[in-house]
């Protein structure tokens, strides 16, 4: 599903318009950001947990030409499903 079509739902679902949905969601996801890239975790009950976690430094290697690379440590956005999103994901 697309931006588009998921905002097109919620529009229908909610009685806004779409631009104000688009807007509100748009919104809503670069606050998520924001939260994120504060370090801090964001829980929506019944639907799951936004958290960033750190991702420790390594090396790798360039598959083309064998040579080792260092990988810088990151923080990195995950997502950890609620209970109830996974049943009602596994029901469908």
């Amino acid at each position: 599903m697309k931006k588009s079509e998921f905002v097109a739902l919620v529009a229908e679902q909610t009685g806004l318009s779409k631009k104000d949905t688009e807007k509100t969601v748009d919104t809503a996801f670069a606050m998520l950001g924001d939260v994120l890239a504060r370090g801090d975790k964001l829980q929506v009950s019944g639907f799951g947990t936004f958290e960033p976690k750190a991702r420790a430094a390594r090396t790798v290697r360039d598959p083309r030409t064998g040579q080792p690379l260092e990988v810088a440590a990151a923080l990195i956005p995950t997502f950890k499903p609620s209970k109830i999103l996974k049943e009602k994901v596994d029901a469908k």
